[in-house]
């Protein structure tokens, strides 16, 4: 039997990417007479920080309608049109105050948390997804790696929207959280865990999801696991090795210079997750070009690992670039990324229909 795996990389703002990416594949599952939600179509959906609100998205449940998600790909669009600026605003203040984030997160969560507790609500667990869900995180107190899923029992107790706010804590951007761990409760106490983003080991979820899906015997039963993983865009501008010999601790994490340390961090273990997964799951693997890859109409019938993402030419590469038009120019980056990838997107619609 087949199992169908999403993955959603973190990246910021940049979540519009991804997002419009899943607005052409839920386009293309209708074009076939398929109108049910996405979740009803992948086993395992995993996301980091960004990407993690996407996922908690699709999976979380609306109290009104259990068997509904609180959201589709077009509505976390517009998620991303609308609540971003209030989610990167930064008061002036706060940039005095702060020296421009030198001394202090970079951004308040409390708007990013009231979004989160609108959309996911207050209660609803993990536990509850309508499918089995993967949110990354770092806990910073025992500096272990934090894999929130209802695809392990142990790790299945913990509120939705504290889950993809513990994912989403940048450093430098937010400051860290403390998400409780409900199944840890001990005589009416319930502890919290400290967490920072998923993205400091995981900024691609895809290999833990491989990982999840492995624990779940899927692999042992010889069941197929194809993957959707999908990029938000990759950093593009070369780091100068004149301005970065003298740096030193400050320059890395700066504001000033859009924090390079966490985009180095972030891009280099994508492309690591990717090119492993390539190797693993494609019997012949594919060339990779841009990030992304190469489906041919000899190969796309054979592929179980298809990778979308690009440099960010022509659009701001930040991760906390919110103004309308960089989020328009995000959206559009989105849609002909998309489209570059037509046939990639055409065989995993083919193969989700079948189902």
């Amino acid at each position: 039997m087949t199992k169908f795996i999403l993955s959603i990389d973190g990246g910021g703002i940049r979540g519009a990417v991804p997002a419009a990416v899943l607005t052409v594949l839920e386009d293309k599952l209708k074009t076939r007479g398929k109108t049910l939600p996405l979740y009803r179509y992948f086993d395992l959906i995993a996301g980091t920080s960004t990407g993690a609100i996407i996922a908690a998205g699709l999976t979380c449940p609306k109290p009104s309608h259990p068997d509904q998600p609180v959201a589709n790909a077009a509505k976390l669009l517009e998620l991303y049109r609308s609540k971003g600026p209030a989610i990167f605003d930064q008061s002036l203040f706060r940039k005095l105050a702060n020296l421009g984030g030198l001394f202090d997160e970079h951004y308040d969560a409390t708007a990013l948390e009231k979004i989160l507790i609108d959309m996911l609500g207050k209660s609803t667990e993990i536990a509850q997804a309508l499918t089995k869900v993967l949110i990354t995180a770092y806990d910073i107190h025992t500096r272990r790696a934090v894999f929130m899923t209802n695809a392990d029992p142990e790790h299945e107790r913990f509120y939705f929207w504290q889950a993809v706010r513990g994912s989403s804590a940048a450093p430098t951007y937010f400051e860290p959280a403390l998400v409780e761990d409900l199944a840890a409760q001990s005589h009416g106490a319930v502890p919290s865990i400290p967490m920072v983003d998923g993205g400091v080991f995981a900024n691609d979820p895809a290999m833990a999801a491989y990982v999840e899906g492995s624990k779940l015997g899927w692999r042992d039963k010889n069941e197929e696991m194809i993957f959707l993983s999908l990029g938000t865009g990759s950093a593009n501008r070369k780091i100068p090795y004149q301005q970065a010999k003298n740096w030193g601790a400050g320059g890395w994490i700066s504001p000033a210079n859009d924090t390079p340390l966490i985009s180095v961090f972030m891009q280099g273990q994508a492309s690591t997750a990717s090119y492993q997964l390539n190797k693993l799951l494609n019997r012949t693997p594919p060339k990779f070009t841009d990030g992304a890859t190469i489906v041919t109409m000899a190969n796309r019938g054979s592929l179980n690992y298809f990778r979308l993402d690009a440099p960010l030419i022509g659009v701001n590469d930040a991760l906390d670039d919110a103004s309308p038009g960089n989020i328009k120019a995000l959206i559009e980056f989105g849609m002909t990324l998309a489209a570059k990838h037509d046939l990639a997107l055409e065989e995993v619609a083919d193969r989700l229909a079948a189902i």
